[in-house]
């Protein structure tokens, strides 16, 4: 798995924990050079840390994606350091944070969702494609969500933004595959993150940050294009693509009265 990684300038958002922090943890021992985003510094700062401690260079802004000039400001300075490889497009909202009350998503709180989970991979990979094409290649990884394939009832807009980052990372593979740059897609299913532990429903088939970090570098050794996982999910999301829309409401129903929980 070493040789796409070795000394790399990769870019990492949601660096500070869950699945980027696992990223960066795995990438470390290549000596890469790694750019770390994240909006919590100390946590930021800690794994940058324990990337330096492990053989690679590494520099961390605390910066939210969602504010798209302080992105660009980063990764310009980023690109003037060494020219970036890589970037792992993975910051965004989740867990109980995005589920939606009886009536459905607010106007504002849709907005809170689409901003971090679509416009944070937009602000955080349009940087970076004049670089690519100039340069005839980079490798851009958009963490997507297995909940990109179907609409689910207790978090319709959260569906709806790992879509679009699903559907933009395959339009960008094709727009940018002519020129040398690699896009891979990455939809997992349920993540034990600090993000996920307030989640008032159960997590079956879940995996660790590590064990999905393991999964997403291996899919980019191995030139994927597009990874869901675990295979139960991904078993699931698509044999539900073709099955009709009244067997997949009633299948979604009782999947969400079987995995409800008390806290």
């Amino acid at each position: 798995m070493a040789e796409p990684f070795n000394s790399r300038h990769i870019v990492i958002t949601g660096g500070s924990s869950g699945i980027g922090a696992a990223l960066a943890r795995q990438l470390a021992p290549f000596h890469c050079h790694l750019t770390l985003i994240g909006r919590d510094a100390g946590r930021l700062n800690g794994v940058r840390a324990e990337c330096v401690a492990a053989g690679s260079s590494c520099v961390a802004y605390s910066v939210d994606v969602t504010d798209s000039r302080a992105i660009a400001s980063c990764l310009a300075e980023a690109q003037a350091s060494a020219p970036v490889d890589m970037v792992i497009a993975n910051a965004g909202i989740g867990g109980k944070a995005v589920l939606a009350p009886a009536t459905g998503e607010t106007a504002e709180h849709a907005r809170q969702i689409f901003e971090a989970n679509t416009m944070g991979v937009i602000n955080s990979v349009t940087p970076l494609l004049a670089g690519f094409r100039e340069r005839g290649r980079g490798q851009i990884v958009i963490v997507s969500s297995i909940m990109a394939y179907h609409g689910l009832p207790d978090a319709p807009v959260y569906s709806a933004s790992k879509a679009a980052v699903r559907i933009y990372g395959q339009g960008l593979r094709r727009l940018l595959a002519p020129a040398g740059v690699k896009v891979l897609v990455v939809c997992p299913g349920f993540i034990e993150t600090p993000m996920n532990v307030d989640l008032p429903m159960k997590m079956p088939f879940s995996l660790t940050a590590e064990a999905a970090a393991a999964r997403i570098l291996t899919a980019v050794s191995n030139g994927k294009s597009e990874i869901a996982f675990p295979w139960q999910w991904r078993t699931v999301a698509f044999g539900a693509s073709i099955m009709p829309s009244f067997m997949v409401d009633s299948l979604f129903q009782i999947c969400r009265n079987a995995l409800k929980r008390d806290f």
